[in-house]
């Protein structure tokens, strides 16, 4: 149970002035116990009767195992496997109120079942009756430390839920007792499952899922444990997610649980109507089920049907008035809407009914610290960490905070960026110029201005961006989120893989502080991103999402997303390539729309969404007809792939009966894409360079605006460079360096050819490039440096060699050297520190000498003193 952090079962149980007796579930007596049980003690006959009415359970029968269970007990009332199965039955189909009457006269002939007792206090939970059910946690206590009470393995897994319930040491129960049970009784599935949810409720997704895999094997085919596997796919693995409860289903076609997983993952997507009817199927097994209410409540509050969703919260409380699980469930679904204000009121209602209930605590954590409340925000996560040490989300929450103590804080009147000190000096001022930047282009196009500062605080550790983003620090490959007034981000300065514009996350991620302003936090992810990806690409032509030759295939083949399904493109993506797809076509509508409409409808519809206007009825509303709406944009979307290269032709060599492309073929089809491109590829590797350039200049020519790794352009500069035409190259490498915005090859290889030219506009022009997509390149700087001090910019050359120095470069007396030479231009007195410092690393360095000489016999008053 390696990195085991987690928070207290998600039920609301009261601790109460019971908490001194559980000290008895210490580790020692909790190892006691278990020795006692290897020792020989209980195990159960099996009924076939009993089993038949398990089968019944098991296939979603439930009103047929909870009649022949009261046949069975109308004969025999002490027979206890029948009773918990009747209690099990009842409890499926909302039947609350007859099973506790049952319960309340079986107790008096049950007086040693911990079983009983447990399953008697859910019971109790779901008739709003907790002063019984706390009786019944009392009666455990008693009974857990009476040797003739433990006889099996379930009696002792209700021993460990109660345990954990008031306090006991988590992995002290999975040791000792969950682990234990499962030698005691190697058919007994309930150690298993008792061990995948509490792996569950601490947040360790992965622990769950080898724990569910591993009964699965043992006990094949039962809808419970596939459950429990599907809820543990399901934080990152949605298909295989959606696959288990689909099975589970397929045995238990009444299956709650499942229905309910499902409809939270439709929820999650944005296709509400499929939630609906899963939750309509999850109330008409249970129509009292409180997540079936709680969850329909969550569809109703996005719908703005204010009324409905209070109808339903009162009804998933009518059977647990105490029950924080409902508002804690309706709130964690909004802020995983991004609406984190009335998320974190629905927390504080949860709490106001148990203010123990951890699990509300720390989303109420996580949600102010998305809003900017920082210091309740770190004060709850201490809380819950301090109360319980196995929270998977506080401990790393806490971790972060200690990470974050060391950050350094840039501040102007607008903007509070948090970032490492050493990053912060790099690069910091230039992010504090690119918001403002983004600011003075967006505020006033969008007519909303931030009410305070907004906070951007930048990672250098991918793990810390996760947790400070999702509260875990698994990063689903984002560079940066915004909450609305924060925005985390990765550093750029320690991208370990691929490269990022980081002035185009920056300017992104502004955006949406703009867009979830004006709508309250209440837009579809679509849309929000949709927009700031098309502010991207009016900001600069290499940013942002473009049409590719994929995606045109893609939009031809009919496979885009319909504009009311357009999130779902996003949940439902598989591969990178999905999800790079999701952002071009959500960019692709709000093209559609401002070309359409105008950005006087597309601000009517953001202020629309923030009323609570669904984003269907907004769109209708402000532009046309949805039905209208979908044609038009399919035909919009449509003519963007065709204008793709409209010169090239694109079918496949196979359409075309085609097989090698040798000269001949190439000669033939001129125009068609995938048979140029191979016949290049022949030519490159026989190293037929001038060969090569006709067919690359006219597929430049035809496709312009290609930049991916294979493009005319890219393969041109390489010809070019083999062939040593140094001009050639360079104008292919400039033409593709005005479209990718990423491109730090193609920057690097320029400012070799601008050195060679001695063109040191170029040179600075690419060093600025390079340093927008790595802020940490130390060639870039000395690139920068050197380029402007000969252009006579000598602001700009200090701060790039203070930028190298900063980056131990191993030159260091050279660069102090450089330092104090631009410094003394300016008859600056820190050039005397740099020329001191460059002689301390290298004492022989003669030019070092003669300056130190030449500032020693220097007037004073010639010198500005160093600020």
């Amino acid at each position: 149970m390696s990195d085991f952090r987690a928070a207290s079962i998600p039920l609301w149980a009261k601790r109460g002035h019971f908490r001194g007796v559980f000290r008895l579930f210490g580790c020692a007596s909790l190892l006691s116990l278990g020795l006692m049980l290897t020792a020989g003690w209980g195990g159960r006959a099996a009924a076939v009767e009993v089993s038949e009415g398990r089968e019944w359970i098991r296939a979603g029968d439930y009103r047929k195992a909870a009649e022949a269970a009261g046949e069975v007990l109308s004969k025999n009332e002490r027979h206890e496997e029948w009773r918990l199965l009747q209690f099990e039955a009842l409890l499926a189909e909302g039947r609350y109120p007859e099973s506790y009457h049952i319960a309340t006269n079986a107790l008096r002939r049950f007086g040693s079942s911990l079983r009983l007792r447990w399953a008697a206090r859910e019971v109790f939970l779901k008739n709003n009756d907790a002063e019984r059910a706390q009786e019944m946690m009392e009666d455990l206590v008693r009974l857990g430390t009476q040797r003739f009470s433990v006889r099996d393995a379930a009696s002792v897994v209700a021993l460990g839920r109660a345990a954990l319930l008031t306090g006991a040491d988590p992995k002290a129960v999975l040791d000792n007792l969950y682990e234990r049970a499962k030698t005691l009784e190697a058919d007994s599935r309930d150690p298993w499952m008792a061990a995948g949810e509490l792996a569950l409720a601490k947040g360790d997704f992965q622990l769950a899922a080898k724990t569910y895999e591993a009964a699965l094997k043992k006990f094949e085919k039962d809808p419970d444990l596939l459950l429990g596997l599907a809820r543990a796919y399901a934080p990152n693995q949605r298909s295989a997610m959606v696959e288990m409860a689909g099975k589970a289903l397929e045995i238990n076609p009444r299956h709650v649980g499942s229905m309910l997983l499902l409809a939270e993952s439709a929820i999650d997507a944005e296709q509400y109507e499929q939630a609906e009817e899963q939750i309509a199927k999850a109330l008409k097994v249970n129509p009292h089920d409180a997540e079936a209410l709680a969850l329909r409540a969550v569809i109703r509050h996005l719908r703005h049907d204010l009324d409905g969703e209070k109808a339903d919260r009162e009804a998933a409380l009518r059977f647990g008035s105490s029950n924080p699980a409902v508002d804690h469930l309706i709130g964690r679904k909004l802020s995983q809407k991004y609406r984190f204000t009335e998320g974190a009121e629905r927390q504080k209602r949860a709490l106001a009914l148990a203010p123990d209930f951890l699990p509300a605590k720390v989303q109420l954590a996580q949600d102010l610290l998305r809003l900017g409340e920082e210091t309740e925000g770190w004060g709850l996560a201490d809380e819950v960490h301090e109360k319980d040490g196995y929270d998977v989300t506080a401990f790393n929450l806490m971790n972060l905070k200690d990470v974050m103590r060391k950050f350094r804080t840039l501040t102007n009147e607008h903007f509070i960026v948090r970032m490492e000190a050493k990053e912060s000096e790099l690069y910091g001022d230039k992010v504090l110029e690119v918001l403002e930047m983004a600011r003075t282009n967006l505020c006033a196009k969008y007519q909303v201005t931030p009410p305070r500062p907004v906070i951007v605080e930048i990672f250098p550790n991918q793990k810390d961006f996760g947790v400070r983003t999702f509260g875990m620090p698994e990063n689903p490959g984002f560079l940066g989120v915004c909450f609305g007034p924060v925005i985390t981000a990765n550093s750029p300065a320690t991208q370990k893989t691929g490269v990022a514009n980081w002035h185009a996350v920056l300017y992104h991620e502004f955006c949406h502080v703009l867009t979830l302003q004006l709508t309250r936090n209440r837009m579809p992810r679509w849309l929000s991103e949709g927009i700031s990806v098309h502010e991207e690409r009016l900001r600069h032509r290499g940013w942002g999402q473009q049409m590719t030759e994929r995606f045109r295939e893609r939009i031809l083949e009919g496979k885009a997303k319909p504009v009311a399904e357009m999130s779902g493109a996003f949940l439902t993506a598989r591969t990178s390539e999905d999800m790079q797809f999701a952002y071009y076509q959500s960019s692709l509508v709000v093209d559609f729309l401002v070309e359409k409409y105008g950005y006087s409808k597309l601000r009517e519809i953001l202020v629309d969404l923030g009323e609570g206007v669904w984003i269907n009825d907004a769109i209708q509303k402000r532009t046309a007809p949805m039905a209208e709406i979908e044609k038009a944009f399919a035909a919009f979307a449509r003519a963007r792939a065709e204008a793709l290269a409209p010169g090239l032709d694109f079918r496949k060599p196979a359409v075309l009966g085609l097989s090698e492309p040798d000269a001949k073929v190439a000669w033939e089809f001129p125009t068609n894409a995938v048979v140029q491109r191979a016949f290049v590829q022949r030519l490159l590797e026989e190293e037929k360079w001038e060969e090569a350039k006709a067919p690359l200049r006219r597929l430049a020519e035809l496709h312009p605006n290609h930049a991916a790794a294979d493009s005319a352009l890219v393969l041109l500069a390489r010809v070019h460079r083999k062939l040593k035409e140094a001009a050639a190259e360079r104008d292919a490498l400039e033409r593709l360096a005005g479209i990718d915005a990423d491109a730090t090859e193609a920057y690097a290889r320029l400012i070799e050819l601008a050195m060679d030219a001695k063109d040191d506009s170029a040179v600075r022009t690419n060093a600025l490039r390079w340093l927008e997509v790595s802020p940490a390149s130390m060639p870039a700087y000395r690139a920068l440096g050197e380029s402007a001090e000969r252009l006579s910019r000598w602001g700009e050359a200090v701060m790039a060699w203070r930028s190298v120095l900063k980056l131990d470069p191993p030159d260091l007396a050279d660069v102090h050297f450089k330092l104090a030479t631009l410094l003394w231009r300016q008859r600056d007195a820190g050039a005397r520190r740099h020329v001191l410092l460059a002689l301390e690393e290298a004492p022989r360095y003669r030019e070092a000498q003669k300056l130190l000489l030449e500032m020693a016999s220097a007037r004073p008053a010639a010198v500005r003193r160093e600020p």
